[in-house]
């Protein structure tokens, strides 16, 4: 089947969702009469920014075209803060240079592959991602509930990773702690690593450079978020 054609089935999902009339949609009515403007914000590294897949093929950006389409009376705006290589401690230097306001209406968060990869001790993620978490709240108007952390993904399963064990076992520790700190304090926590994990049975998941998600694995991830992102957005 023709990867495109992959890429469609789950767009053509989300349009028919979003597709029925007023009534139908339990979401419409939950927004306010006055078209509102929502502000996303999307944190991480590499999978957050898209390496070596278009830009509306990364998954921000497939999912404030979903969130758009449940909301066709509303705008959404998107800003990135995530960089190719970048830690837990380079993404909140970031942050702290950009002199963000706390208005931002979702908050999504990817960190963590880099720590694994640059052979980091497994303290800094300890110490560094709750503190991240802690400041996706506070931009996020210091609601919790507008934060969505996502899972890292297994580059084990790429011709890259070559299916090397040590690096699905480290990054399932990593994972690990992130659900179980998440859990512990009611942040959402999205699961996207098993859809990397298809990826030398399914090469049309991995992207062009063999290492990094293709454009219909982020739709896949967008799949997985769009119910937690939509739920969180309309219910102020």
């Amino acid at each position: 089947m023709n990867w495109w054609f992959k890429i469609l089935i789950p767009c053509f999902n989300l349009l028919l969702f979003c597709s029925c009339n007023q009534d139908q949609n339990p979401y419409w009515s939950a927004q306010n009469s006055v078209p509102k403007r929502y502000e996303y914000l999307a944190l991480g590294d590499s999978y957050t920014i898209g390496q070596s897949v278009c830009e509306s093929c990364r998954f921000p950006e497939q999912l404030k075209v979903a969130l758009q389409s449940v909301f066709p009376r509303d705008s959404f705006r998107l800003k990135i803060i995530a960089q190719t290589g970048w830690t837990t401690t380079n993404l909140m230097n970031a942050i702290q240079s950009e002199n963000l306001t706390s208005h931002y209406d979702l908050v999504t968060l990817l960190i963590g592959v880099n720590n694994q990869y640059q052979r980091q001790p497994f303290s800094v993620y300890e110490s560094e991602f709750p503190a991240l978490v802690t400041r996706a709240i506070s931009l996020a108007k210091g609601n919790k509930s507008k934060v969505v952390v996502v899972s890292i993904p297994d580059y084990a399963y790429t011709p890259y990773g070559q299916g090397a064990a040590n690096i699905s076992s480290e990054i399932d520790s990593y994972n690990a702690f992130a659900a179980t700190y998440c859990h512990q304090n009611q942040i959402a926590f999205i699961n996207i690593t098993d859809i990397t994990q298809q990826g030398l049975l399914t090469p049309e998941l991995v992207a062009s450079d063999g290492l990094h998600p293709s454009a219909l694995a982020y739709s896949k991830f967008v799949e997985r978020i769009l119910p937690i992102a939509r739920e969180r957005i309309a219910y102020e």
